[in-house]
């Protein structure tokens, strides 16, 4: 079977879907093709929202469905272990509701996912996409779906699936480092307060999630298995002696995960009609917690550019 569209989006995570609903009510057919059977994201990460990711959710129509998920950060305090001193930034001294958001990455990318049916995309779930080319004339995703094999062609092909469809030369800057991750409640509520703490091991981040806290502990990875087999109690006990005493005890932790940290960044696609966003152009290390929020901005430019074009041409 062969089909063509304007725009084929390779990828259906918050990016790919934030594209596809950016480009709703356009005259352009577009196409998401997702591997997994269904939009539904099993992943524990928090996901930290600039003030401006909100304002393009808003335009996307996905903030009502996460506004009462997400929880507002007022103040940003920033310290060194064993440094004097400290930053501290507040939303009302700048004039913003709030420095940004924290979210679960299954609700944001449910809220996102949830735009895609009034977009007017074509989602095609299970597909399986087994090469990408192009021509002078167009661009070629090739997929498997139900057991037949597919060819679509579109005016542009956009990769927003981390990379994973078109694997090409790649800059990998390992930083020896594996992030841990879990919510935990502190005796002292955090009054919509996030804390970035820098450390000799690495950076370490609490983010106001709900009534607990989001956590992202940097860890060598020499001491990644360590810190996930410790117990609850040891566990708080470490993350006590490592962040000080600014919440009060740690009280609860939930299960651990872990995830090593790299920089990859993607050469660009040498071929025409071919576009990389997201992750399928560069990871990022989550200290400055930008990773969606760049990947979304590449959505919301990269749709604006298609509006204003009277064609798709690269």
């Amino acid at each position: 079977m062969t089909e063509h569209v304007n725009v084929a989006i390779v990828g259906g995570g918050p990016v790919g879907a934030a594209l596809a609903a950016a480009l709703a009510g356009s005259e352009y057919r577009v196409a998401l093709l997702e591997a997994r059977s269904r939009l539904a994201a099993q992943d524990p990460r928090a996901i930290a929202l600039a003030q401006g990711a909100r304002l393009i959710l808003e335009r996307l129509g996905a903030w009502p469905a996460l506004a009462d998920k997400a929880t507002a950060i007022e103040s940003i305090h920033v310290s060194q272990r064993g440094g004097f001193g400290r930053a501290e930034l507040l939303a009302r001294e700048l004039g913003v509701p709030a420095l940004g958001y924290v979210t679960q990455y299954g609700d944001l990318h449910a809220a996102l996912a949830g735009q895609l049916e009034p977009s007017g995309a074509t989602l095609l779930t299970g597909a399986q996409v087994s090469a990408i080319r192009s021509t002078s004339a167009y661009g070629v995703v090739e997929f498997q779906r139900d057991g037949a094999d597919h060819l679509l062609t579109a005016d542009l092909v956009v990769l927003a699936d981390g990379g994973k469809s078109l694997p090409g030369a790649q800059q990998v800057k390992d930083y020896g480092q594996t992030a841990v991750i879990c919510t935990v409640t502190t005796a002292q509520p955090h009054q919509h307060r996030a804390y970035e703490r820098f450390t000799p091991e690495g950076p370490m981040a609490l983010l106001p999630l709900g009534e607990a806290y989001a956590l992202v502990w940097t860890v060598p990875n020499a001491k990644a298995d360590e810190v996930l087999a410790l117990t609850d109690a040891d566990f708080l006990a470490r993350l006590h002696e490592r962040f000080g005493e600014r919440q009060g005890r740690f009280l609860s932790a939930s299960g651990r995960a872990a995830f090593p940290l790299r920089m990859i960044t993607s050469e660009p696609a040498q071929a025409p009609r071919l576009l990389r966003i997201g992750n399928a152009a560069q990871t990022l290390h989550p200290v400055a917690g930008q990773g969606f929020n760049l990947g979304l901005r590449d959505a919301w430019q990269l749709a604006q550019l298609i509006w204003d074009a009277d064609k798709v041409i690269l």
